[in-house]
């Protein structure tokens, strides 16, 4: 967003704070704060009318006059019905949302405006305003309210809801306590994007968590993060105002502004470069506490970095360099962090030299400088603050960390250089590496997929006497099952015997699931009968990959025989189990069998099974029973567009391309998208002529922030615009794909590579497409084609038997300014013989080396390929000849 469209922001900002000193004036703050000039005449006027009223009001009924005050006020309020944009109750996404059923009284004996009628989404609510629940919460409501029960008073005294109440306490002190913030941010975010600010906080109220520091931050974040999504000026405008709208509210309340808060503002308003919003809130916080003041400079600095001031830049180093500072020393470190996180190489250079790197606060400031001091490679500093640290008894564990920090960020280095880096430092300060610093540079090359290293590593670490965390060796497994270098798991079930490591029951699940991908299901099995000696039982995911693995191979007698053995080893099936089960099913009879075990055995259908279900069915042919697993009452909602996306799916691939595309445009108009993979899924089973728009449609359904989904789209719609001799269209997304990796060569050249190839795999391919491809490649985008496009090309001049086209792609490659070798020349000796041109394949053949075996092997191949086919097609045409001579003398 440019900065003229925000000029007037500032003016803005001020008005929303006099409207929300509005709402606040009347309330006595718990923690003194330094109001704007705005704020304090409004303050003091109501404080003089509040004041003057209570002289001649007894204390008794100073509580009555206040009920009756918010009474008034919230009558004045307009009302909104608690109701989602898309038609939700709010019952359900705010169920979704905390991952938990909400227990609602019955609707008979709720009164109005109670928690039921607002989760079902029935009655009416008043429009909330955080500055109401000020005055209704009384001398309490300055009190952080946000660690209060949710649904406290949802139950009456009867004895089984007062089990419910206590078994959810237990919930909110010991389950609930660990993911509270990221359910609580989730249910935030939900509500504004549904509900708006106001309603929110209503809802809120409502759930007993009324507006408290909590609430606020996560309203603010929620706000900013809106506002970084929206493609509407006018709506990224009203978030930026509502955020610091309730940034004041937070500071008429008394609540601490902290960074969590503050800093996410600013880093947007420095993204946007917002000159004057980012001084203004700059101003309000450092008004807040001057605690804070350290910490601002770092954001104050990043600004002036991010608008190329480098006057403004120079003046804070020189306060740097000269000590002159009224915060002293730590305002100064958050100056340098700032240079380092954006590679200030020129600054960074005059202050390390005066920089104390002793007196920075904590290690991992120190970790931020030796990072960017890797990056932009400047050694002679990094082995100076080592020798420094070491000197000051910082502590070996502290500094080997910080070796890590630095030779991690070391660019274009191998990771076996920054292995042997990191190594030599230690040397150099005769420090010996702990079982820490091992585990971090194991978990570096597992990071960059060289598993081989990492258990040189391993082997290197045991040897010395040190033990293996169980986390790194479960990190080194899944590194191997990402990367598909399956193999290696024999060496590290060598290692885990050998050095006697004690793996949990996630090792020994990735184990034998990394035997099951080599398809060496014996050893999978002895996996399982060595955790007797190990103490460790057997559990449902170890089964499961045994069995995941049988289903791939399709050898559905040797998953039955696994079912057996978990019942022999009173290993019960879990929900992952049954859906392996259902998935594999191509009868309707085993479908309904395996889904009633399932619920005998007290198992909770989840997505998964769910998505089994539909795909059983559809496999087993029966498509409208597929179509009833939606209506089932056991789905929650926040899993139906998933499960729907299945359904979807699984009718495109069997060939239903009607039933999918007619619940794909059911499911656009309520609101909601396909799963990436069932868009994909749609292109890819598109086979009719004519369906153009369709496929650009659902190309446009692809906005996964992960582009691969998209890309893989596009390239598919691509070749079926080469199927249909659709130039113009081709070009169009090719054109669009450039565009998103002009910055990446590699990927750009994978791209027109795989389109050529799919090109050349075609069984009468189009030559007339391709070489105008060719020509849009060079003239509409920029861009030479590579060797592996123009290989491809003459292999479809060959299967086409088009001398002349291949003449045409012959000469593209001294175009291009690539040399013929070896394998065009073949290609082209083949086009020669493939058209019927004999001698001059003889003349060509007398450019080629024929040095190589191999080279020989093929030309033999060749002359005996494409000579047998010569004399097939002679004795063709004489059979055809002799028929018309016969006819004639008919």
């Amino acid at each position: 967003m440019s900065r003229i469209k925000f000029k007037n922001l500032s003016n803005l900002f001020r008005t929303a704070t006099a409207t929300a000193v509005k709402f606040t004036a009347t309330v006595k703050p718990s923690k003194p704060s330094k109001p704007s000039t705005v704020t304090s005449i409004v303050g003091d006027a109501a404080a003089n009318r509040h004041s003057s009223s209570a002289k001649t009001t007894s204390s008794s009924n100073k509580k009555e006059l206040r009920r009756k005050l918010v009474k008034t006020s919230l009558r004045k309020t307009q009302p909104v019905k608690v109701v989602t944009h898309h038609g939700t109750p709010v019952a359900d996404f705010i169920s979704d949302a905390i991952g938990e059923d909400v227990d609602v009284p019955a609707a008979d004996d709720a009164e109005e405006g109670d928690i039921s009628t607002i989760l079902c989404g029935t009655t009416e609510l008043d429009l909330y305003d955080p500055s109401d629940s000020i005055v209704a919460d009384g001398d309490d409501s300055m009190e952080d309210n946000s660690n209060l029960p949710w649904f406290s008073n949802l139950f009456n005294s009867s004895t089984p809801l007062r089990r419910k109440e206590l078994s959810r306490d237990r919930k909110i002190k010991w389950i609930f306590k660990n993911t509270q913030k990221l359910r609580f941010d989730k249910l935030v975010s939900l509500c504004l994007a549904r509900l708006g600010t106001g309603s929110m906080f209503g809802v809120l109220t409502k759930l007993g968590r009324g507006s408290g520091l909590k609430e606020y931050n996560a309203c603010i974040r929620g706000c900013i993060e809106t506002a970084r999504n929206c493609k509407d000026e006018k709506a990224e405008i009203a978030q930026i105002l509502e955020a610091y709208r309730l940034l004041q509210l937070m500071k008429e309340r008394g609540f601490p502004i902290e960074e969590e808060v503050f800093g996410p503002f600013l880093i947007y308003l420095i993204d946007k470069h917002m000159e004057d919003q980012f001084i203004l809130l700059l101003e309000i916080v450092k008004d807040e506490d001057v605690s804070l003041h350290p910490r601002l400079g770092y954001y104050e600095m990043l600004f002036w970095i991010e608008m190329n001031n480098e006057e403004k830049v120079q003046e804070l180093c020189k306060e740097i360099a000269v000590g002159e500072s009224e915060m002293g020393f730590l305002l100064h470190e958050n100056y340098l962090l700032a240079l380092c996180e954006r590679d200030r190489k020129d600054e960074l250079l005059q202050l390390l030299d005066i920089i104390d790197i002793t007196r920075i606060s904590s290690v991992d400031n120190v970790a931020t400088i030796f990072r960017s001091i890797g990056r932009l490679s400047l050694d002679a500093f990094a082995e100076m603050f080592i020798l420094v640290l070491n000197d000051c008894d910082y502590g070996s564990q502290n500094i080997s960390s910080l070796i890590y920090s630095y030779s991690s960020s070391l660019k274009n280095l191998v990771v076996e250089d920054t292995i042997s880096k990191f190594k030599e430092m230690h040397e150099k300060l005769d420090l010996p590496l702990v079982a820490g610093s091992y585990e971090k540079i194991i978990t570096f090359c597992c990071d960059s997929h060289k598993v081989h290293l990492a258990l040189d590593l391993v082997d290197e670490m045991c040897q010395a006497g040190l033990t293996l965390s169980v986390g790194t060796l479960n990190t080194i497994c899944h590194t191997c099952e990402e990367t598909c270098e399956y193999i290696l798991v024999r060496r590290i079930y060598s290692i885990v015997g050998r050095y006697k490591l004690k793996p949990n029951g996630e090792t020994y699940r990735s184990i034998i699931n990394l035997n099951v991908r080599m398809k060496d299901f014996h050893n999978a099995y002895a996996m399982l009968t060595d955790l007797d000696g190990l103490n460790l039982r057997p559990s449902a995911s170890m089964y499961n990959a045994i069995i995941a693995g049988y289903c791939r191979e399709k050898n559905m007698d040797a998953v039955l025989r696994v079912l057996k053995d978990m019942k022999e080893a009173d290993v019960k099936p879990d929900s992952q189990t049954f859906s392996y089960l259902i998935n594999n099913c191509t009868h309707e009879e085993d479908v309904v069998k395996y889904y009633e075990e399932l619920k005998l055995a007290g198992v909770q259908a989840t997505k998964h099974v769910f998505m089994a279900l539909v795909n059983g069915y559809v496999s087993s042919g029966q498509f409208e029973k597929a179509k009833e697993v939606l209506l089932d009452k056991g789905i929650p909602v926040k899993n139906l567009t998933e499960i729907k996306s299945a359904l979807v799916s699984a009718l495109a691939y069997h060939g239903q391309m009607a039933d999918a595309l007619d619940i794909y445009e059911d499911m656009k108009q309520n609101g909601s998208c396909l799963e990436p993979k069932a868009v994909i899924s749609l292109i890819e089973n598109q086979q009719f002529e004519g369906k153009l728009n369709l496929l650009l449609g659902l190309l446009e359904e692809l906005n996964d922030p992960d582009p691969h989904y998209w890309v893989d789209g596009c390239c598919r719609v691509i070749l079926y615009c080469i199927r249909e001799s659709n130039l113009r269209s081709a070009v169009d997304l090719l054109k669009r794909l450039a565009s998103k990796f002009q910055d990446d060569e590699l990927a750009q050249e994978f791209i027109f590579d795989e389109v050529f190839s799919q090109l050349a795999d075609m069984k009468s391919p189009d030559l007339q497409i391709g070489t105008d491809l060719l020509v849009a490649l060079r003239k509409d985008l920029n861009l030479c084609p590579s060797r592996k496009c123009l290989d491809f090309l003459l292999s479809a001049c060959v299967s086409c038997k088009d001398l002349q086209k291949a003449q045409l792609v012959w000469n593209e490659y001294e175009i291009a300014g690539l040399p013929h070798n070896i394998l065009s020349s073949l290609r082209m000796y083949q086009a020669y013989l493939a058209s019927g041109h004999f001698e001059k394949a003889t003349d060509f053949l007398s450019s080629i080396p024929r040095d190589d075996i191999h080279v020989r092997s093929i030309i033999h191949a060749c002359r005996v390929s494409y000579g047998k086919q010569q004399e097939t097609e002679k004795k063709n045409y004489g059979k055809q000849k002799n028929t018309k001579t016969k006819k004639k003398k008919t």
